[in-house]
């Protein structure tokens, strides 16, 4: 529920409110999957990201400017160093509804309960297949027993909704999509499948023959579940239907099939302090700079996100057939 005090200031040129941030804590991670990254990354030294009050600071301003959702992402965010206490703090933001999180897994056995204390409501977490070896192929560093294991201790921690996060490639994992929808079924929890974005230059495949579009994947799902189309939104761009006689429901995020641009709520904070007002362009802002000029003057930083709305472009362009034009990898940008 949006608190009286808490008026829409950010609206850009075609008249979408913006009311929820990602924000990426860190660029580093502990795996290296095939879509997101290269197998050699070179990550940002320290002082080239936002340090953590400084993230704080940001997170305080969005909210004052109407932001009440804001999900906290990487790289994977809780490989960084004091992360669950950034968690909390931005948690007891006053302005805040809602903060979620996009992790990996393989740190949730041992931090799960500190992220409910936190105040973190809701996780999304990434799993592209139930196959131990292709986890490894997919992921080339992950152990697929760890992330089970971090997705049972988050379900038993007793996070308000879990949700799986599928990228699905052809040839690689889309025989594996209504297993994937059977264990989140079984989990009771539930699961949206993801196009995958021409973000950064990768080499462990060509992104058009490995397209598996989301009509594809329902068609496989078609076949073995009733499948309730419901107007559920969590400010993200999924479109969704709920698996008949269930609670768990069945998410598609279609950035090249169905896009989803024209009802964008969204901007996002890059670990190096990049106000990115679309994920497939490169519109943005150093906030880092104006935050590090400013540090003290809360309304010069506030004032810089209001005037960057109206660089926020209608639709982003996707072209899966030539090289990206995108050259920063999805580990830099936020998941």
């Amino acid at each position: 529920m949006r608190h009286p005090k808490q008026a829409k200031q950010l609206v850009d040129r075609f008249g979408r409110s913006v009311d929820y941030v990602r924000i990426s804590i860190t660029d580093r991670c502990d795996f290296r999957c095939v879509y997101c990254m290269s197998e050699e990354m070179t990550f940002l030294p320290r002082e080239q990201i936002l340090s953590l009050e400084e993230i704080y600071l940001l997170a305080k301003c969005f909210t004052e400017l109407g932001v009440n959702k804001i999900r906290i992402t990487g790289g994977e965010p809780l490989i960084r160093r004091n992360a669950v206490e950034l968690l909390q703090k931005i948690g007891d933001l006053p302005l805040l509804d809602e903060l979620v999180m996009t992790t990996n897994g393989s740190q949730l056995t041992h931090t799960a309960s500190q992220l409910k204390q936190a105040h973190v409501a809701r996780l999304n977490i990434s799993l592209d297949t139930l196959n131990a070896e292709k986890f490894k192929d997919l992921t080339r560093t992950g152990d697929l027993d760890t992330v089970l294991k971090g997705i049972r201790t988050a379900i038993n921690t007793g996070f308000k909704r879990i949700k799986i996060n599928a990228v699905i490639l052809k040839n690689r994992n889309d025989d594996e999509v209504v297993d994937l929808v059977r264990f989140a079924l079984d989990s009771g929890i539930d699961i949206s499948f993801i196009e995958e974005m021409p973000l950064g230059v990768i080499s462990s495949h060509n992104r058009a023959e490995a397209y598996y579009s989301s009509d594809q994947i329902k068609a496989d799902l078609d076949l073995h579940f009733k499948l309730e189309k419901i107007s559920d939104t969590t400010a993200g761009p999924s479109d969704y239907y709920r698996i008949q006689g269930s609670q768990t429901k069945v998410g598609f995020i279609s950035p090249h099939s169905h896009n989803f641009c024209s009802t964008c709520n969204r901007v996002r904070l890059t670990a190096e302090g990049r106000l990115l007002l679309c994920l497939g362009n490169e519109h943005s802002i150093d906030l880092k700079a104006i935050v590090r000029a400013n540090p003290n003057d809360t309304e010069i930083i506030k004032q810089a996100i209001i005037d960057a709305m109206d660089l926020k472009p209608e639709q982003h362009e996707f072209d899966l057939t030539e090289q990206p034009i995108i050259m920063r990898h999805m580990n830099s940008t936020g998941g």
